[in-house]
């Protein structure tokens, strides 16, 4: 039996060794950028001639990798690929699968520093936001194996006299998992171990920002001897490639993690039954997020004020569970902005590579400009810049962490997700009033209380409608076990990524009832004749 869960440990890269490890990862995966990469579909290697270029944001000249695209006849054999491979996949024992995933995590600990260098290069991710990826790409993997053990034991039934029962967790079949580029090692790693581990089959294909680090998880699944077909890697647009997959009759379920807006289009596509399908699909979404910490006049606020900058702008603010709000009593305003602003202002932007900088480029140019034009709609609105504004995308996707005070409720950049280094501060007249700005949004992901007041605390429990509700701490940071992470409305279907509920989405319970004395009395009779 394996050891009990524990989550992986973060790299202190004040220690010299640690930091000298990350530096020769950094070198050796330089030496191996710019390499072709093709599509794998049954196992077998596939270049198409048409190519998409990941590129690093923090050096826009700089190619991270080549990648062949698929066509849709492409995608379409992925889809038979994987569903050829599911006859055998699906009689794997549990135990097997498992012992898979363990390998695998194993494989990848070896190599967390390569792991985390890919996401330096590929995402600009600085050292910690990139171990941290890796640890818990290792914690799914950890996580998710001991789970599938416990689905795969015997579950308790209510007995009856007369009749021996028991229930199974079977797998649904052919999975489309599209991860996102922010989290391309953990997220992509921990919706394809959860698929192939309750025993369904996968065709992957990776965000075009990030697919570097999950064709490098793929070859490490491939090491740990994961039979071909059953993970299939496939490059290529949502559009061409990504809707064949969601719409084909033998897709039985989509993973998806990324915005409202392409996982409202999946919903809406997979819901339509195509000729020849059995089932009805279904979806895995995880989405967007609007998330508000709210301060309180009773809370820490040089606590309060260090959570909301941390929450804000750690991986440049490109975090579903990011705080991109921050609503803040009428009575301790105008101190918390200054507390803020001041924060903010220490934050040292610039290249990924070197770990004195606490902050990166954004993952694309259209990234770039979509950020930068919030932020002018919210100085057009009324907003008061009071830390940041500015951008470079010379060299690299550069925008200043920004600060946005005097946001009214219900403008702009306070209700649409920014998906970037922008702070909207709102002045709540009173902690009604906070809830209130709080919980009107279609979303419903993250959220956290900065107070000293239990009572306000206990309210928050029970009004401030979000799945993952943090108090007095930051609202990113999830840990893999201990902090399920999934949220309401707009944010997505509640999936709780890295709890015990997770995998159940993935598989379908089929019960066995039994007459006690039947089977023995067939048998009685045969040995008769």
């Amino acid at each position: 039996m394996p050891t009990e869960f524990r989550n992986e440990p973060l790299t202190d890269f004040t220690k010299e060794e640690n930091a000298a490890a990350m530096r020769a990862a950094l070198d050796k995966v330089k030496s191996e950028l710019g390499r072709e990469y093709p599509l794998v579909i049954g196992g077998k290697r596939i270049k198409t001639g048409n190519t998409l270029e990941s590129i690093n944001p923090a050096n826009r000249t700089q190619v991270v990798g080549n990648f062949h695209k698929a066509t849709k006849e492409l995608a379409n054999q992925a889809v038979e690929s994987a569903y050829e491979a599911f006859q055998t996949w699906r009689h794997v024992p549990a135990e097997e699968r498992v012992k898979l995933l363990f390998r695998v995590a194993a494989l990848m600990r070896e190599r967390k520093h390569e792991f985390s260098a890919w996401m330096i290069y590929e995402v600009a991710k600085t050292w910690p936001e990139a171990d941290g990826d890796t640890a818990e790409a290792i914690d799914f993997l950890e996580f998710y194996a001991r789970e599938m053990l416990r689905y795969a034991s015997d579950q308790p039934l209510v007995k009856l006299t007369g009749e021996q029962n028991q229930m199974d967790y079977i797998p649904l079949g052919v999975a489309a998992v599209i991860p996102p580029w922010n989290f391309p090692c953990a997220i992509m790693a921990g919706m394809t171990a959860a698929a192939i581990v309750t025993g369904n089959t996968v065709v992957l294909k990776p965000s075009s920002d990030a697919p570097a680090i999950a064709y490098k998880f793929f070859e490490l699944l491939e090491e740990a001897g994961l039979p071909a077909g059953v993970v299939n890697f496939m490059t290529g647009s949502g559009a061409e490639v990504g809707d064949v997959v969601v719409d084909h009759p033998r897709t039985r379920f989509i993973a998806f993690t990324g915005s409202k807006e392409v996982g409202l289009r999946i919903n809406e596509r997979a819901a339509k039954t195509q000729p020849g399908q059995l089932w009805i699909k279904r979806v895995v979404a995880e989405m967007g997020g609007k998330d508000a910490i709210i301060v309180a006049d009773d809370a820490d606020l040089d606590e309060a004020a260090t959570g909301v900058v941390q929450s804000a702008f750690g991986f440049q603010g490109q975090k579903c569970s990011a705080c991109s709000r921050a609503i803040i009593d009428a009575r301790v305003y105008d101190s918390m902005i200054e507390k803020i602003a001041e924060r903010t202002t220490k934050i040292k932007l610039g290249d990924p590579m070197d770990n004195g900088n606490t902050m990166s480029a954004v993952v694309n140019e259209n990234a770039f400009k979509t950020i930068n034009g919030y932020i002018e709609k919210g100085k057009a609105e009324g907003g008061r810049v009071v830390a940041g504004g500015g951008s470079d995308g010379e060299r690299g996707f550069f925008i200043e962490p920004t600060v946005i005070a005097d946001v009214k409720a219900g403008s702009t950049i306070e209700q649409e997700e920014i998906f970037g280094p922008v702070l909207a501060v709102i002045k709540a007249n009173d902690y009604d009033d906070a809830l209130r700005i709080a919980n009107d949004t279609q979303f419903g992901l993250t959220g956290a209380v900065y107070s000293s007041d239990e009572a306000k605390l206990d309210r928050a429990r029970n009004e401030f409608h979000v799945g993952n509700l943090y108090l007095n701490r930051k609202c990113t940071g999830a840990l893999v076990g201990v902090h399920p992470f999934g949220g309401f409305n707009m944010s997505g279907t509640d999936s709780k990524a890295g709890g015990r509920d997770y995998l159940l989405l993935f598989m379908q319970a089929k019960v066995s009832s039994e007459k006690v004395g039947a089977t023995r009395k067939r048998a009685e009779a045969g040995t008769a004749i």
